[in-house]
C-alpha cells in the first residue's frame, strides 16, 4: 500500500466519525485511532506495518471542528427539509463526469426525481427524492465519502 493511498484512508476515517479502525490482512496492518479530547479537536493517529518492515507513522490532519456541523442544523431549524444518504459511499452529483449534475441550487424536486448517485462497493446507486421542494444548499462536495443518514441537500418545501 502506497503513503497516497494510506493518506486517503485517514481521511476517509476522519471524516466518518469512526474512532478506532483496525484493518489487518497477511502483509500489511493497519490501526488508527482517534484519542477524544474535552477541550481541542481530536487529532488521529495511525500507524501501518508490513509483516518484516518497521512500524511507520502517518500523521493525519486533525479533524475539523463542529462549528461547521452545528451551522447545518441552525439552517434546517428554519423549515428546510434535509434529504439524508441512504448509504455509506462515494456521493457523485452527476451519473457520469462528463453528464450534467443531477440537481442545482434553486432546482425543484419532485419524490421520485434523482438528486444524486452514491457508490457502495463498486456499485452506483441512484439516490431519488423522498420529498417536493426546491434545493436551498448541496452539503456534500462531489466525489467525496459520505455516511448512512449524513444530510446531503436542504430542500424548501413548497
Amino acid at each position: 500500500m502506497e503513503t497516497k493511498e494510506i493518506q486517503k484512508l485517514i481521511d476517509f476515517i476522519a471524516q466518518s466519525g469512526l474512532d478506532e479502525v483496525n484493518i489487518e490482512t497477511s502483509e500489511l496492518k493497519i490501526k488508527v485511532k482517534r484519542n477524544a479530547t474535552p477541550t481541542n479537536a481530536a487529532p488521529v493517529a495511525a500507524s501501518v506495518a508490513s509483516a518484516p518492515a518497521p512500524v511507520l507513522a502517518v500523521p493525519a490532519a486533525p479533524t475539523p471542528a463542529p462549528a461547521p456541523a452545528a451551522a447545518a442544523p441552525a439552517e434546517s431549524a428554519t423549515n428546510y427539509i434535509t434529504v439524508k444518504s441512504p448509504m455509506i459511499g462515494t456521493f457523485y452529483r452527476a451519473s457520469s463526469p462528463e453528464a450534467p449534475t443531477l440537481v442545482e441550487v434553486g432546482d425543484e424536486i419532485k419524490p421520485g426525481k434523482p438528486v444524486c448517485i452514491i457508490e457502495a462497493m463498486k456499485l452506483f446507486n441512484e439516490i431519488e427524492s423522498e420529498v417536493s421542494g426546491r434545493i436551498v444548499k448541496v452539503l456534500v462536495e462531489n466525489a467525496t465519502p459520505v455516511e448512512f443518514d449524513q444530510p446531503l441537500f436542504l430542500v424548501e418545501p413548497i
